[in-house]
């Protein structure tokens, strides 16, 4: 199957292509999760992310904004000792700051997809040299997200979201999802 540029063999990699990258979700859990990973990502390659999902999905807590929000120094500095996560404190501490900013988002999901205005954005581009790193609207998405109190939530990690997540649709026109995203009923 053709895949979107940015896309490996590895098998993990391939399975987050071609069953979530680009699908629109409006599940708040999801979308809670996926903005804590994005800013993991930061300086880093995203499969390198994706190999320690499941063990941040263990560590913190099913990314249980509640339990994040409490977390500890203790239990950072124990987080800090897992070589199955991306020991990084600022990134960490990160975690149970942007779980506070959520926790005080009245509707966390309608502000996330506002930057769209409630619907995906379906792109059309042919290849790599199209896809931008950073749009207006996640200029937008990043001024609001750190006015609210979150970190690491910068423009580029805010587009890679929203790409993540279906508020915009980045498969490349070469890639056998980019039809098969035109065709699905959205969300």
């Amino acid at each position: 199957m053709p895949r979107c540029f940015w896309c490996n063999d590895d098998p993990l990699y391939q399975a987050y292509h071609d069953e979530e990258w680009g699908v629109p979700s409006r599940d708040p859990q999801h979308l809670f999760e996926m903005l804590l990973l994005e800013g993991a990502q930061a300086g880093l390659s995203w499969i390198t992310v994706l190999k320690k999902r499941e063990r941040y999905r263990e560590v913190l807590f099913g990314f249980d904004a509640q339990r994040l929000a409490a977390m500890s120094d203790a239990y950072i500095d124990t987080l800090m000792q897992d070589p199955g996560i991306i020991r990084n404190r600022l990134k960490l501490q990160a975690v149970r700051k942007n779980a506070q900013a959520w926790l005080r988002l009245d509707d966390p999901v309608t502000l996330l997809w506002s930057f769209v205005g409630g619907q995906p954005k379906i792109n059309h581009f042919a290849g790599r040299g199209e896809v931008p790193a950073v749009t207006p609207e996640a200029e937008a998405m990043s001024k609001a997200l750190k006015k609210a109190g979150f970190t690491f939530v910068g423009p580029t990690i805010c587009y890679a979201f929203m790409q993540a997540t279906g508020m915009v649709m980045d498969h490349t026109r070469d890639c056998d999802r980019y039809a098969q995203l035109q065709t699905e009923k959205q969300p």
